[in-house]
């Protein structure tokens, strides 16, 4: 399938239970979905209902008993054929994936290729996935089970739809869990085509589900009785009300928020890579990423000569059709928040920081796209660690730039945030990178790079940012439960 923009159209239902694609039961509530780049309306989302998710969970719940009792071999043979039609369909689910969410195809491929190096990844940890022998006095002894929850719920941002569906099924399915995936109410496109290949790869009926909505629908999973467990990838207010539902039946949570991440550019830098690092920190997918360093600190000496190449080379960056290979940055995911990272960049302005360059809505010149959410690239120059663009997650192409002096400095203002995703050092001075990186109140702190995301390595926050891992070994222990067997080899001692 060749898609160029403005031409994918979305016909089949959206919903996937019980190992099919489901018709929605009452279509009065449909929310018109967008393609980002030409502003036109891709499909309806239909949201699901008490009925559907009910219907869903139970189907996930009937695979669950079937998947749980496959040993890891089996069920790491089954993730592999999966992350294998991944690979063989990857331009066509990156498609589908600009379409429906506007990011460039170079990127888009990118998040494809990450989504099945995460099945693959955990793929292998299944089989590994074992428990411990304690030896007791007199013979006796204890064991330790790891075992899987049982129907998982995760909820998806729109950010990195299918990306983010993969990072949060392959763990919970590497434990024996089942998945209910509700996707973003403004991405429902491609959260489908994986349970597809999941089906087609091998796995029970029901074991990876898809149910469109927004909140509503949020909440009656939160809030259903057969769920073990809600991972949340989304906004801080949104997480907080995810955790509250979720306490309402005591069940596990794992929150991916939102971020406002400090990168610190050191003098002794390696200016080039600081300069590249900056970019890959905040133009990334238009700047809607969770862990942007979207505070760049950088020491005062060399301030002049990273906002001068920071600005050349942000004026350079190719603005248009996110299906041409040239293209490195697209469209924002929606009309009412292009305006309001326009707001933001408005108010930036109003408390006194300088535009270097872009912030404004950009129109490239294809007419095709005349309608589409295109911000260019901003930098911003002479901001206060007070103005709202600094403290606040805007969620678009703008950089803030703020200049420090000394190390201890520095560390204090970086970490004065609610926030903690990521964070950022480039220097040469091996000391001084890991003493920052010690000092940095987050779940990540890049050195001499930003934003690489391997899967082998876990992902999360420290504070506001939520908690809980993805990716990486340990997130093994947030998709399953220890069970400890006493074995008494001699007799019972009592004092009754």
């Amino acid at each position: 399938m060749s898609v160029s923009t403005g031409t994918l159209v979305v016909k089949e239902p959206l919903n996937f239970w019980a190992g099919a694609r489901v018709k929605p039961k009452d279509t009065n509530n449909s929310e018109p979905v967008y393609e980002p780049a030409t502003g036109r309306v891709l499909c309806d989302m239909i949201p699901c209902g008490e009925e559907e998710v009910d219907e869903a969970i139970k189907s996930a719940h009937s695979a669950y008993l079937k998947w749980s009792k496959l040993s890891g071999m089996e069920r790491a043979r089954i993730m592999l054929e999966a992350a294998r039609i991944i690979r063989e369909r990857r331009d066509e689910i990156a498609r589908a994936e600009v379409t429906n969410n506007g990011k460039s195809i170079t990127e888009a491929q990118v998040d494809i290729d990450v989504a099945w190096q995460c099945i693959e990844y955990y793929a292998g940890i299944a089989p590994t996935l074992s428990g411990q022998h304690i030896q007791l006095p007199g013979g006796s002894f204890a064991y330790t089970r790891r075992e899987p929850l049982g129907v998982c719920v995760g909820i998806g941002a729109w950010n990195y739809p299918f990306q983010i569906a993969a990072w949060k099924s392959a763990p919970a399915m590497a434990c024996g869990n089942a998945m209910v995936f509700k996707p973003s109410p403004m991405t429902p496109v491609t959260a489908v085509m994986l349970a597809e290949i999941y089906k087609e790869a091998g796995v029970p009926d029901g074991l990876f589900n898809v149910v469109q909505g927004g909140a509503e629908t949020g909440g009656l999973l939160c809030h259903h009785p057969m769920v073990a467990k809600v991972s949340f990838t989304g906004s801080v207010p949104t997480g907080k009300k995810v955790m509250e539902m979720a306490a309402k039946g005591v069940k596990q949570v794992t929150l991916e928020l939102g971020g406002k991440s400090p990168l610190i550019i050191f003098k002794d830098c390696e200016l080039e890579n600081a300069i590249k690092g900056a970019l890959m920190a905040n133009f990334l997918t238009q700047g809607e990423v969770c862990c942007n360093g979207t505070r760049v600190f950088v020491q005062r000496e060399i301030m002049p000569q990273f906002l001068e190449e920071v600005v050349k080379r942000t004026k350079a960056i190719p603005v248009g059709d996110p299906m041409c290979e040239e293209t490195r940055m697209s469209a924002l995911i929606s009309k009412p928040h292009m305006e309001k990272v326009l707001g933001f960049i408005k108010q930036a302005r109003e408390q006194g920081a300088k535009v270097l360059c872009g912030g404004e809505q950009f129109l490239p010149n294809d007419p095709k796209l005349k309608d589409g959410y295109f911000v260019s690239p901003c930098v911003l120059d002479n901001c206060r660690d007070d103005m709202t663009c600094v403290k606040e997650e805007i969620f678009g192409p703008v950089m803030s730039v703020l200049s420090f002096d000394t190390e201890e400095e520095v560390l204090q203002r970086a970490n004065n945030t609610t926030f903690g995703l990521a964070s950022g050092v480039f220097t040469r001075d091996i000391a001084r990178a890991h003493r920052v990186a010690a000092n940095l109140q987050a779940g990540t702190c890049y050195i001499n790079n930003y934003n690489v995301g391997p899967v082998e390595v876990p992902f999360g926050g420290y504070k506001m940012s939520g908690f809980g891992r993805e990716n990486g070994q340990v997130t093994i222990e947030y998709y399953s439960q220890l069970k400890t067997v006493v074995v008494e080899m001699g007799d019972v001692e009592s004092i009754f």
